[in-house]
């Protein structure tokens, strides 16, 4: 289970991959003040890193969630004119999840759970034990909170008069992996404490 939520993260270089187009795309807004180069620039980077990824024929899945993630940023800036757009899709899919996985905890279908079954091989085996049911409702929990204080925090700032991109990009950046590594370490706490869903019993 440690093991399968630390792999969800892509580790130190999925993380750095994730980062570096908002990195881009800010640094260049904020040194050219022009939506065209910075979009450029943001697009650029995924793309060189999805280019090393593919040399090294290594997994490119983060690269390519970055690519995406900055190609609808980019669609929204472009559209509007305004910098701070480009964040926008990123608090709505922050608010999406968020309200997705608190919906799961109160049917009692905590999306926790599903990745056990995924690792188990039995999707809803979890759900015979109310005790494991319990457990992934609190880890869900841990997944929902990285999620709501990012819409808590940008949202405000989005919604200030005046442009905003400045502070937003800071914002998404600070509040991105490091609060999902945060709430990984609260995960690996949380399961350290006794017992994990993972072991299977061995028939006598």
């Amino acid at each position: 289970m440690r093991a399968q939520l630390a792999k969800a993260l892509g580790g130190v270089r999925g993380m750095i991959e994730a980062a570096v187009p908002t990195i881009a795309f800010t640094g260049t807004y904020v040194v050219l003040d022009e939506i065209k180069p910075a979009v450029a620039a943001g697009v650029g980077a995924a793309v060189l890193l999805l280019a090393v990824r593919i040399a090294q024929r290594s997994n490119p899945q983060f690269v390519l969630n970055s690519l995406v993630g900055i190609a609808v940023a980019a669609f929204f800036a472009l559209r509007s004119g305004k910098a701070e757009d480009a964040f926008l899709p990123g608090i709505l899919l922050n608010a999406g999840y968020a309200a997705a996985m608190i919906f799961s905890i109160a049917v009692r279908w905590p999306v926790v759970g599903f990745i056990i079954g995924t690792v188990t091989g039995d999707p809803t085996a979890w759900r015979r034990d109310p005790g494991i049911v319990r457990l992934c409702s609190r880890l869900t929990w841990l997944l929902v909170v990285p999620c709501a204080a990012r819409v808590a925090v940008q949202y405000p700032i989005y919604l200030a008069d005046g442009d905003q991109s400045g502070l937003l990009g800071p914002a998404k950046i600070v509040m991105g992996w490091p609060l999902q590594v945060a709430a990984l370490a609260a995960m690996v706490w949380l399961l350290a404490r006794g017992r994990t869903p993972m072991e299977r019993k061995e028939p006598a």
